[in-house]
């Protein structure tokens, strides 16, 4: 199964997030009952009353928290809040991944507010997050994730609205998104965008969720069959869109990885075969996936070569700096593009070809377990074929026909 959290529009706070799982079918009572339970490890804080209701947001029906809460306003050390989650989780007997999930979720936003204020994780205070609000949503949403058995799933983020502007917090007024939340996405996967409201979209407890439950953060949705929808309502109203986390589970229908990487292309002329050939060599040093040159004619009928890369996001600006300081180019097109990919593994095969032994690297590529097609690493033929003192032809059948033999492919 498969789970995308689709968060683009109205981004993700934990409230929502907790409401979409009752929408698509979480226990409600258990939830409830699992979130009285926090209480007892809770000083100064006592939930009136807990419920999840219907609502309509901007014509989408769904679901949403209705929070009755009293308790004394003051700071809490993150220490804690964890120790409250960490406690209601014993006690009500999550498995160990839902616990895991929720250790890991509070301790994302007291890394994000150490970070921030530079304090020591055992000292430092929550603000905004010190509320009972916050254990309600990362407990809660533990409960609902194990209730509907979704932490065996490879669950999906699509990229992530946070809305822009300015709001207040307790230390006076801050840019759009909070430091906290830019903390909590630091060096994660999640990509996020600005979105369509000059007010925060994202919370810290949302991004805390969020960055501890995706697998993976893509612009579009995998190919699947849908098989159910939840539709989980934040507190605001906004104009121009419906203040709803969407989620999205269903069944994978197709055997393909997904990845997003980055493709850059430029055009260069007045440029020489050396260059290009320096050029390719350091991008792949560098890790390029890809490297492309194609001959293409331009403005003024001029030939040009176009060169087209393949990276991830994570060595995007080292990638440009070499294509620009090696051809002179003066600028890139860069556009962020989905994957699909056959899930392939790197096994090392010994072969014996005319009577030398040698091991050569192979990426298999299997289906149901069974191997259906392989290819050899090029500088392996090549270290063969040198060594044999053969042909790169005659080495590649060979070692093909010794590879087939040892791996039992017809």
């Amino acid at each position: 199964m498969v789970l995308v959290i689709d968060a683009q529009v109205a981004g993700i706070s934990g409230d929502m997030l907790l409401s979409a799982l009752v929408n698509i079918g979480a226990n409600k009572s258990k939830i409830i009952e699992g979130i009285y339970t926090s209480e007892s490890y809770f000083s100064g804080s006592k939930i009136q009353n807990i419920n999840f209701e219907k609502t309509t947001k901007h014509g989408i029906e769904a679901t949403r928290l209705v929070l009755d809460i009293k308790e004394e306003p003051h700071e809490r050390k993150g220490i804690e809040i964890q120790d409250c989650i960490l406690q209601t989780s014993d006690k009500i007997e999550l498995s160990e991944r839902a616990k895991g999930f929720a250790k890991e979720s509070i301790k994302s936003l007291i890394r994000a507010e150490s970070k921030i204020h530079g304090e020591p994780i055992g000292s430092v205070h929550l603000h905004e997050a010190s509320s009972i609000d916050t254990v309600i949503d990362i407990i809660g949403s533990a409960i609902a994730l194990d209730d509907l058995k979704i932490f065996s799933d490879e669950i999906i983020s699509t990229p992530v609205a946070v809305g822009g502007g300015t709001l207040s917090f307790s230390h006076g007024i801050t840019s759009n998104p909070a430091s906290a939340i830019l903390e909590i996405f630091c060096g994660s996967d999640i990509i996020m965008t600005g979105g369509g409201a000059r007010e925060e979209l994202t919370t810290p407890t949302g991004a805390s969720l969020l960055v501890n439950l995706a697998n993976q953060c893509v612009e579009f949705y995998p190919s699947m069959k849908i098989k159910s929808i939840g539709y989980g309502a934040g507190s605001k109203d906004f104009e121009g869109f419906s203040n709803v986390l969407k989620i999205v589970r269903g069944e994978l229908t197709h055997q393909f990885e997904q990845d997003t990487v980055q493709v850059i292309e430029t055009n260069i002329d007045d440029v020489s075969g050396e260059v290009i050939g320096q050029m390719i060599d350091k991008l792949i040093a560098m890790g390029a996936k890809d490297v492309t040159v194609a001959p293409a004619i331009t403005k003024k009928s001029r030939p040009t070569n176009l060169v087209s890369v393949i990276c991830d996001s994570s060595n995007l600006n080292d990638i440009i700096s070499i294509i620009t300081s090696e051809t002179g180019a003066l600028g890139v097109r860069i556009r962020t593009s989905n994957r699909r990919i056959i899930p392939r593994i790197i096994v090392s095969v010994p072969i014996t070809i005319l009577g030398r032994s040698f091991t050569v690297q192979c990426k298999v590529i299997k289906n149901d377990s069974v191997t259906k097609h392989f290819k050899v690493e090029a500088d392996n033929i090549k270290s063969v074929s040198e060594s044999l003192g053969i042909t790169f032809r005659e080495a590649n059948a060979l070692i093909v026909a010794e590879v087939r033999r040892t791996l039992h492919i017809k």
